[in-house]
Formats: C-alpha cells, sequence, structure tokens
C-alpha cells in the first residue's frame, strides 16, 4: 500500500489525495449503517458500482475529493474518513459531503475535516460559497459543521428520511466571511 499524500496539514487531521487502492475501505464507510441513516439512504451500494464510479471521479474538475487522513496515529497519517467538494465552476460553488470511517465518528473529526476542506475552498479554491445539505435529525452533523463556520440557511421540508420517517433537509452555507480560521492554508504559505 502507498503512503498518503498529505496535501493540507491541520492539528489532528490532514487532506489527502485519495488513492484507489483505499477504494474498498471507502465503500465500507459509505455503507456503515450510520453513514445510510445519515445520508437518508435506505440501501447500500453495490461494490461494482462504486468500483466503476471512480474512473469518472478522477480527474473531474467538479469533483474534488480529499482524503482525511489522522496525523497523529502512532502508525503514522491513517486514512480515517473522504471530503469532497462538488463544483458548479459557473458560479463558482460547491456542495460539501463527508463520510468518516464508523471508528473515528464521535471524536471532532467531522468539524476539522469540514474546517479544512472549506479552507481550501475558499483559498485556494477560489471559490464563492460552499453549501450542504443535512438531516434535520443529525444533530451532531449540525454541531460540527456550525463550528467549522456553516450556517443554517434554508430548509427542504420532508425531503429525506430518518429510520424510515421523512424529515426535513436542512440547508448550511459557508462564505469566505464566514471562515472562523486559522487557516492551514496561509500558515503553510506563509
Amino acid at each position: 500500500m502507498s503512503n498518503p499524500q498529505v496535501l493540507l496539514q491541520g492539528n489532528r487531521l490532514g487532506l489527502g489525495q485519495p488513492r484507489r487502492e483505499m477504494l474498498p475501505e471507502y465503500h465500507r464507510w459509505e455503507n456503515d449503517l450510520g453513514t445510510l441513516l445519515g445520508y437518508g439512504n435506505q440501501f447500500p451500494q453495490a461494490w461494482e458500482v462504486r468500483e466503476g464510479g471512480w474512473a469518472g471521479q478522477r480527474g473531474n474538475h467538479n469533483y474534488q475529493q480529499f482524503e482525511v487522513l489522522q496525523l497523529d496515529a502512532p502508525e503514522g497519517p491513517t486514512p480515517v474518513g473522504m471530503t469532497v467538494l462538488i463544483i458548479n465552476t459557473f458560479v463558482r460553488t460547491a456542495e460539501f459531503v463527508i463520510v468518516l470511517a464508523p471508528e473515528a465518528r464521535g471524536k471532532g473529526y467531522a468539524t476539522e475535516a469540514a474546517h479544512l476542506t472549506l479552507d481550501w475552498a475558499f483559498h485556494l479554491g477560489a471559490l464563492r460559497m460552499v453549501w450542504l445539505k443535512v438531516l434535520e435529525p443529525n444533530r451532531a452533523g449540525i454541531a460540527a459543521y456550525e463550528k467549522a463556520g456553516f450556517v443554517q440557511s434554508g430548509r427542504l421540508r420532508q425531503s429525506g428520511f430518518w429510520l424510515g420517517q421523512p424529515v426535513d433537509e436542512l440547508l448550511m452555507d459557508a462564505l469566505p466571511a464566514d471562515f472562523p480560521g486559522p487557516s492551514a492554508v496561509v500558515s503553510a504559505i506563509g
């Protein structure tokens, strides 16, 4: 297995380049019951579908993925999640998506990973706004996103499912002016 390439370092986490050899692990994270619940999905994704989608995602300028790495792991930088920016190049905005390994949840990683991704989006990606959708019952996710700099900006009524029941999805967004700092990008360059 290749060593992860750390592109941006935070306190405990870093953003790295996704690796093809990690695809089975990414697939495991994406099909965990907690992930399926948080995304409002009802069924897992087949391996063949996930594997087939990899090639279309790589090299696609509108689909920027980051491997989230735990930097202070005893064995060195260790993958604990993924973040994605789905970019609308016409208006310079992006949708934010995150998935954490089940064993990495509850440690504050979502906040730091979202913060690092916003840092990249605003200071290197030159994006004007980043947004996300989160199911209203996902209180831990909402709190993590708010700490990272996202603010609630709207609601899609009864558009998602939580434990089989229709629920609202909250829209959250962040502008460069909302970015709470400090910037790992500015520190690295600076």
